[in-house]
């Protein structure tokens, strides 16, 4: 059986002249006039929401037009919009907080933490055969994840400079009180129970707070994939997805089956690979899910998709994340692919970087306005994130 897949990308809105983050999202979306986009906490971030799709290669499209979409509404702005996990010119403020109560409680309650919120993920979805199996299916796939982070890692600025970091936005964002590993649980009832507890003791105020790694979704029969920075290439989201989608399946399969312990063991060492991870990115070590040692990020993630092919070609996903994944290790990670610019051109260069990559427009440096955008696609049915 394969699984359907959906995902959600964040992108930051920017003027097109300066390259600064500036609060018009809302602007942008008001030139669309389709489903699948919707706000963020930061009123200077719009998402997009796939449909559910079957394979890969319908997911792309999606993916793909939802950006063409997006860019033909912001250049009519003067404004383009582009998908990283930071962009090196931004300012923190309060004041650039979306309208609602629930967002505005939020500002209120994490103060600096809420302001500097100036990040962009992106999520993907994987259907499960219920809420109690994607509750156990947290415990095979969670060790896997850091490399997924590695292959997405996008932001090495933050606030004109470079943090050193492949992933700024994982450090950022594990200040959230429930960030990170999602740790284990028997079932359902025993997740809900502990996510109650977490409401009740009023340090977070809803499900959607949940900022695990990984999660059953609050509305969908869905496990839901956060680790990972917004990625400027679309085929990177795409190759991710694939490899999560490998993961939910061999997991849901071995509970199924029995097939060994729910749980691998315990989970305290995945803060720090999540950490190797963002420092690193593609460029360094990761910690091996296996040995718990160092390894090469090729090493891992071609072990990682060594593990995975019965699942991968259960889907029909073998020949194209293999073939992406090979061509993300020979290009480099986008954090190194940015550094690289700013090395040479500075980092309005790196603005421009985005854009183009954003857009679909591989080396290209220029930030110009789309081409004609699709028809509007079929409602989506992956839901928001709840940030």
């Amino acid at each position: 059986m394969t699984l359907r897949i959906g995902a959600e990308e964040e992108f930051h809105v920017l003027d097109v002249e300066s390259g600064r983050l500036v609060p018009r999202g809302r602007a942008v979306l008001d030139r669309l006039h389709t489903p699948g986009f919707t706000t963020e906490f930061q009123q200077s971030v719009v998402e997009s929401n796939s449909a559910v799709h079957d394979t890969l290669d319908a997911l792309l499209a999606d993916l793909a037009r939802s950006r063409r979409l997006l860019d033909a509404a912001a250049s009519s702005l003067g404004l383009v919009v582009v998908a990283a996990g930071t962009v090196p010119l931004a300012r923190p403020s309060p004041r650039n907080v979306s309208a609602g109560r629930r967002y505005r409680h939020m500002a209120d309650e994490y103060r600096r933490v809420a302001d500097e919120q100036l990040m962009c993920s992106a999520q993907v979805h994987v259907d499960v055969p219920d809420r109690d199996t994607g509750v156990r299916a947290m415990c095979l796939v969670s060790p896997w994840l850091p490399p997924l982070l590695a292959l997405s890692a996008s932001s090495p600025f933050w606030l004109g400079t470079d943090t050193g970091y492949a992933s700024w936005r994982t450090m950022l964002w594990q200040r959230w009180p429930t960030a990170g590993p999602a740790g284990c649980y028997s079932g359902s009832a025993a997740y809900d129970a502990a996510l109650e507890e977490l409401i009740r003791s009023g340090v977070i105020s809803d499900e959607g707070m949940a900022y695990y790694d990984v999660r059953p979704s609050a509305h969908q029969r869905t496990l839901e994939m956060r680790i990972c920075d917004a990625c400027p290439r679309v085929e990177t989201v795409v190759l991710v997805a694939g490899l999560f989608r490998a993961l939910v399946q061999h997991a849901v399969e071995r509970l199924a089956h029995r097939d060994g312990p729910a749980c691998a063991g315990r989970h305290e060492w995945l803060r720090g690979a999540t950490w190797r991870a963002a420092r690193s990115g593609l460029e360094g070590p990761l910690v091996d899910p296996v040995t718990r040692c160092p390894e090469p990020a090729r090493v891992v993630l071609l072990g990682m998709l060594a593990r995975l092919r019965p699942a991968l070609e259960t889907s029909g996903d073998w020949g194209t994340v293999h073939e992406l994944l090979e061509r993300a290790l020979a290009d480099g990670g986008a954090a190194h692919r940015l550094r690289r610019v700013a090395g040479k051109e500075g980092l309005h260069a790196v603005v421009r970087t985005l854009a183009a990559e954003t857009r679909g427009a591989t080396g290209s440096r220029a930030v110009t306005p789309a081409g004609p955008a699709r028809p509007p696609r079929p409602s989506p049915v992956v839901g928001g994130t709840g940030s």
